[in-house]
């Protein structure tokens, strides 16, 4: 049990150390940013309920498509490179390229696939948790509700546990989310 804890617990150190050297080189780079994704999923919900969140492997971070090449540019100091792989742009470690340990990059006010029913929002404020801008969470929970792979549902369904899903948050929602949300629900 106490081998398994120290591995949950170095797992959530270097997802953190990965998102705070993200953070810097998007400060450097002068790129304003949001983390989307299952950490701001992660953030929220251990906010809420301690000990609730679910890991993620991987961190997902909203930017401005014209801060790209200064923002591969800024990551080259910190040991890292922009790398296109299977249409995702992300920030990998440059001595160790893993997709599934890297920083994949999503653009604001744009669509992550084509058939996705709504953009990637624009920026708005952010919720500051440890230090990291975060996607507000209505916005966080649109983007979940649009993508509703297995994964988002279960996101979507974290949330909700811990009470954060709002009426104001429901109410906000265009009826094909509205409708994914109550998909969710009856699972």
């Amino acid at each position: 049990m106490v081998v398994i804890n120290r591995f949950f617990e170095d797992r959530v150190e270097q997802l953190f150390d990965l998102a705070h050297i993200a953070g810097e080189i998007l400060s450097s780079a002068g790129a304003d940013y949001r983390i989307v994704g299952g950490l701001a999923v992660y953030l929220y919900v251990e906010e809420a309920e301690p000990d609730a969140g679910r890991l993620t492997k991987d961190i997902d971070i909203a930017v401005r498509r014209e801060d790209l090449a200064r923002i591969a540019e800024a990551a080259k100091a910190f040991g890292m490179e922009l790398r296109h792989v299977a249409g995702v742009d992300m920030l990998v470690r440059a001595d160790q390229p893993s997709a599934r340990r890297a920083v994949h990059l999503v653009f604001s006010g744009e669509k992550v696939r084509p058939e996705y029913l709504t953009a990637t929002p624009l920026f708005d404020s952010p919720r500051v948790v440890r230090g990291l801008r975060l996607i507000p969470l209505a916005d966080l929970v649109r983007m979940k509700l649009t993508s509703f792979r297995a994964k988002d549902e279960a996101h979507i369904n974290d949330l909700d546990e811990a009470g954060l899903l709002t009426p104001e948050i429901e109410a906000s929602l265009p009826p094909e989310l509205a409708e994914r949300l109550d998909r969710a629900r009856r699972r």
